[in-house]
């Protein structure tokens, strides 16, 4: 498969069930990601500014193309109240139908 035609599972945090909510409806509404699923609460353990935190966060699981990714990179950062919110993204391989929805949403 092309890059462009790569679709990708991102990843953030956020420390609230509402912020998460609302970066995940934001992303779909503007059609940066065709979907977004939110789990939690799960526990995150980090090194931030020289200490060992531990907090209870919800992670929101994105999935875009590779084409819309550096635009829902933007978005994030933009968008989230974190200094540095964690923005990871993983190729996944799956279903052609699936995968060609994806690919419609985030193109609309």
């Amino acid at each position: 498969m092309s890059d462009e035609l790569t679709v990708l599972s991102v990843l953030t945090t956020t420390d609230t069930e509402d912020k998460a909510a609302a970066l995940a409806r934001g992303a779909v509404e503007s059609h940066l990601v065709a979907c977004a699923q939110i789990v939690g609460p799960v526990t995150s353990v980090y090194r931030w500014e020289g200490a060992v935190e531990t907090a209870r966060e919800w992670q929101v699981v994105l999935k875009t193309t590779s084409s819309r990714y550096p635009e829902l990179e933007e978005w994030i950062i933009r968008t989230h109240d974190y200094d540095v919110p964690e923005i990871l993204a993983t190729p996944v391989t799956g279903s052609p139908d699936y995968l060609a929805w994806v690919h419609r949403e985030c193109t609309q």
